[in-house]
């Protein structure tokens, strides 16, 4: 499957995501016809090309019929709807699970449970047709993995059937809880619920632009032409690196010369628990000769800040370094190989030019060791020798 990168430097809406996704390659004859396997009418989608500050962008419209919003839907009639459709199963699964992360941020928002939602503006026709739209496109653009870019979702205020709201809208900003935005540009809404419940939902990685080898590249424009920047939602779609995968990400360090060496697994652990991708621990000699150590961390952009804050709370520390760095890793899935002491995990990562490296999970080993009351090593080695064979019994 390929992967996708969303560039929301003008925020990203329903309409954006469907008009990046024709641009990119989605034919809107197949997009009307899978639509049309919904229980809804009132409507017709239709798209051209239009300019935004002199871009060439594609504008998705959805025409409604008078009387076609359908007054306030339950999320369950939502799901129901869809689940009881002719679409495909995964269309069906997207879409079933951006309308439940819409209907949390709402539920959340008004401080009633999720049965008790009601949707407004996101339950009309356009916005069941943007959502359920952008769930086709991800399937017939046979798009597996999303990064999604910093987020702008504007500012000012904007008029709401709850009145005057600022922006970022509250179920926007609920949405968005985790994700990197900010605001910038005009005192508009760029970014609307709906459009941050597709891409919170569907999104494996927030910030710049991974290692990826782009085939298309989809413009889907705004309602808004500004006279100072174009209003569109860029959309990457292309191939991973079938023998490499490059990340973005932010290593966190500190110097540490007045803290208990004994509390230093603890705070490993915290942040691990936390989303740390690696931590480790480098013994520092301090300027004026005290010994010290390095604590630092691996991690996406996006944890950082919840990263510096175990870091604050549980060492001595009075500041933290934040460096930007680029890795590159080799593909790898976890396999299990059958040995006389149970089935073992082991992380494979496949070789650039063929042939692969096994490593067996330490906690698999650990307890399958402790089981048997065998050496850990014995334990280990066998699983590897057991992957090396590829006998009977390897899954």
């Amino acid at each position: 499957m390929k992967i996708a990168y969303f560039d929301a430097f003008s925020g990203v809406s329903g309409d954006m995501t469907l008009g990046a996704m024709l641009d990119a390659g989605l034919p809107l004859a197949t997009l009307q016809s899978q639509l049309a396997k919904l229980p809804v009418a009132g409507y017709t989608l239709t798209a051209e090309k239009v300019k935004r500050c002199g871009l060439a962008a594609t504008k998705a419209h959805v025409h409604l019929e008078e009387n076609a919003h359908g007054g306030h839907r339950h999320l369950s009639q939502i799901l129901k709807m869809i689940d009881g459709s002719g679409l495909d199963a995964r269309v069906k699964d997207i879409a079933g699970r951006i309308f439940t992360t819409l209907g949390q941020a709402e539920a959340a928002i008004h401080g009633v449970p999720l049965e008790k939602v009601h949707f407004h503006e996101v339950g009309a026709v356009d916005s069941i047709v943007d959502i359920v739209g952008a769930a086709i496109g991800f399937c017939e653009l046979d798009i597996g993995e999303v990064a999604v870019s910093a987020i702008n979702t504007g500012h000012g205020a904007v008029q709401t059937e709850h009145g005057l709201l600022p922006v970022p809208a509250p179920a926007t900003a609920a949405l968005l809880t985790g994700a990197p935005t900010y605001a910038s540009g005009p005192q508009f809404e760029l970014t609307t619920p709906t459009g941050a419940a597709i891409v919170k939902t569907m999104a494996t990685s927030f910030g710049l632009q991974p290692l990826m080898t782009v085939g298309a590249i989809g413009m889907g424009a705004g309602g808004k032409n500004f006279d100072d920047r174009p209003n569109v939602l860029r959309l990457f779609v292309g191939e991973r690196s079938a023998s490499l995968i490059g990340q973005r990400l932010i290593e966190l360090s500190t110097n540490i010369d007045d803290m208990n060496p004994q509390a230093f697994p603890d705070v490993a652990g915290r942040l691990l628990a936390g989303g740390a991708l690696d931590v480790w621990i480098t013994p520092a000699q301090m300027k004026k000769g005290r010994p010290a150590h390095i604590l630092s961390a691996l991690c996406q952009p996006h944890q950082a800040q919840a990263l510096e804050g175990i870091i604050f709370t549980h060492t001595t520390t009075l500041g933290v370094r934040r460096t930007e760095v680029d890795r590159v890793s080799l593909p790898r899935s976890i396999r299990q190989a059958q040995t006389r002491f149970g089935l073992i995990d082991v992380k494979i990562a496949q070789l650039p030019q063929g042939g692969f490296k096994a490593a067996p999970e330490y906690e698999s080993v650990r307890k399958a060791a402790l089981a048997a009351g065998a050496p850990f090593e014995t334990v280990y080695w066998e699983a590897v020798a057991a992957v090396d064979s590829g006998g009977p019994g390897q899954v």
